[in-house]
């Protein structure tokens, strides 16, 4: 059974992230965010430090969907701790990783709405 690491209660949605999300792009931020990043960010209410640092092989369910980490840039578990942040790439293997995201995979990509959860797990 796979422990939870962190957790966060999706708040609202940027008007603008219906194309990112298309596009494999979620960008996740704790509130309070400045306005043009809540414009194309996934804000939540959560700030705190995950139990461990997160890595590959964990998962994340977001928008009711489980992804597995592939990739864990060395800043994203700094990030997520700090503000909240992390970029995640769902199912683009093409695309680089920058320090403060992850490159996840799964069967679908997610469509997250305000009032789900955001879940990491890891063993």
């Amino acid at each position: 059974m796979a422990n939870e690491l962190w957790s966060a209660t999706i708040d609202r949605i940027g008007e603008f992230t219906d194309e990112m999300f298309d596009g494999g792009v979620f960008i996740m931020f704790g509130d309070p965010v400045p306005d043009a990043l809540g414009e194309v960010s996934i804000v939540h209410d959560t700030r705190v430090a995950p139990v461990r640092d997160i890595r590959a092989g964990d998962t994340i369910e977001l928008g009711g969907v489980t992804l597995t980490l592939d990739e864990v840039g060395e800043r994203a578990t700094l990030n997520l701790t700090d503000l909240g942040h992390a970029v995640i790439y769902v199912n683009s293997p093409e695309q680089p990783l920058l320090p403060g995201a992850v490159k996840a995979s799964g069967p679908s990509r997610p469509h997250p709405t305000p009032g789900s959860r955001i879940v990491i797990r890891g063993e």
